[in-house]
């Protein structure tokens, strides 16, 4: 559990129910069904159009790591690829065949099998990279649905915002909703810039740092394969890819 995120998170609407009392008004205030209804479920329409189901499918399972990020490794990761080296020295390629099993990264499991397979460092490169790739290319597409929802939301609030007013010029005459009238219509902007800034863009950015990492931590693994198959010494092995530590 990421205690920062959390507790980010719990600040961010203690903020604003905070400055709604302590600016006179009252928490009930910030309660409004029809704006919540414009903006969250306008929101998730445009997000919908914009973005195929299966990429929405990705964002909303990524969304977890925010409170429980994966943990990254990359100095036992090295440790790792350099035990494999060790195992290869020793007992050939075809020793690394029961580590394959023991891992639960589908990743490191076809990195394994290629590397067992004898298959030629070049081959083992293209086909790492390749899925490397296409995985970072799914990764930052749902990464895109929050930025998506903080460009948005703060549309939908303002289109709430300008309801809101309608409604109140048709009660002109009846200065008794003047007041009320307008600040359910500010309600709006209110749920459309917050979960903007609050929660869309922060979820995005924090989510491209970690598949950033994700990334890195693969790469470090392709390195070690293509060097364990060139057959390089694992103090070798385990110098270079302390380069990607620096």
């Amino acid at each position: 559990m990421d205690l920062v995120s959390l507790i980010g998170t719990i600040l961010a609407f203690v903020v604003i129910i905070l400055g709604t009392v302590l600016k006179g008004s009252t928490v009930g205030a910030l309660w409004n069904p029809a704006a919540f209804v414009i903006v969250f479920m306008g929101t998730i329409a445009a997000v919908m159009v914009q973005n195929q189901g299966k990429v929405l499918k990705r964002a909303m399972s990524m969304a977890k790591m925010i409170y429980m990020p994966p943990k990254h490794q990359p100095h036992d990761l090295v440790s790792r690829v350099v035990g494999w080296s060790e195992i290869s020295r020793r007992q050939g390629l075809l020793g690394l065949e029961p580590q394959i099993d023991a891992e639960a990264d589908t990743f490191v499991r076809k990195g394994l099998q290629l590397l067992v397979d004898g298959s030629e460092p070049d081959a083992i490169r293209n086909a790492m990279e390749v899925e490397l790739e296409t995985r970072e290319h799914i990764d930052l597409a749902a990464t895109k649905v929050y930025e998506n929802v903080g460009i948005y939301s703060p549309t939908m609030g303002i289109i709430g915002a300008v309801m809101g007013l309608m409604a109140v010029m048709q009660n002109l005459a009846d200065p008794s909703k003047l007041g009320h009238g307008i600040a359910a219509a500010f309600v709006a902007t209110i749920y459309g810039v917050g979960l903007a800034n609050l929660i869309a863009l922060p979820m995005s950015s924090r989510l491209k740092g970690l598949v950033g990492k994700e990334t890195r931590m693969r790469e470090i693994l392709i390195e070690g394969l293509v060097s364990i198959a060139q057959g390089d010494n694992p103090r070798q092995i385990e110098s270079k890819l302390q380069g990607y530590l620096s």
